[in-house]
């Protein structure tokens, strides 16, 4: 039993899950409104042409779509002179492989992209035993341009954008995590369609979602402290 955790009568326990109950609802309300309001997004079209290094070959952004009309991107954190990928993100995409099947036969292709040259990406995707596509966007914009990597020179400046606002380089990092969404119409035009980085990612780690609803929640120092690559906890 947790320190100081009320231990009450089953009457008092039902009285207090459905002051909470109310509160979740109200949360999934909000939830249905902020999804609404993804779906209502203006879109921007895509005008520059972006290269991608592939275990297929080059490929183009509208290639990486696979023949569907919608592409996510994981941002992925591997930065070019890395030997590894980071932590959080290998956590973050432990989630993707069962979800694939489903979003590939609801019209979504799902990619990950990292700065990282192809022959590390593949020797690292090997050690973690994933499958999902992962492409290489090294000696292209696209990370750039969509604010999670950042040349040496940004950093060594007085500002970088992430997450839609301006921070100091010391409070951010070469490389940073992010999801973008994009559109593809019958003609070929692609379209920027949306984008969440940081905290905003947390949705797609089911682990939380568990976490959240164990009794220690997440038990965590600071964001994440307890996460490891998934071949590095001690038995």
């Amino acid at each position: 039993m947790g320190p100081n955790h009320a231990v009450v009568s089953q009457e008092e326990w039902l009285q207090a899950r459905k002051s909470l109950l109310a509160l979740e609802k109200e949360h999934t309300h909000l939830r249905d409104k902020v999804n609404a309001g993804r779906q209502a997004m203006p879109w921007v079209k895509v005008e520059k042409s972006y290269r991608f290094d592939t275990r297929d070959g080059p490929r183009s952004l509208a290639d990486l779509f696979d023949g569907r009309s919608q592409l996510l991107v994981y941002h992925f954190m591997f930065g070019e002179n890395w030997e590894a990928g980071c932590p959080s993100c290998s956590f973050l995409v432990d989630h993707f492989g069962g979800t694939l099947p489903h979003l590939n036969h609801h019209d979504v292709t799902l990619v990950a992209a990292s700065s990282a040259p192809l022959e590390k990406i593949e020797a690292y995707r090997k050690r973690m035993g994933w499958d999902f596509p992962w492409v290489s966007a090294r000696g292209s914009a696209f990370n750039r341009d969509f604010h999670v990597s950042f040349t040496p020179t940004e950093m060594a400046g007085d500002k970088v954008v992430y997450n839609f606002t301006e921070m100091a380089p010391k409070d951010a990092y070469e490389e940073l995590p992010g999801l973008s969404a994009f559109y593809q119409d019958e003609g070929g035009t692609v379209y920027h369609t949306y984008s969440t980085y940081a905290r905003g990612l947390e949705e797609l780690v089911g682990t939380f979602m568990l976490l959240d609803r164990a009794p220690k929640g997440r038990n965590e120092g600071t964001i994440m402290d307890f996460v490891r690559r998934h071949d590095e906890y001690e038995d």
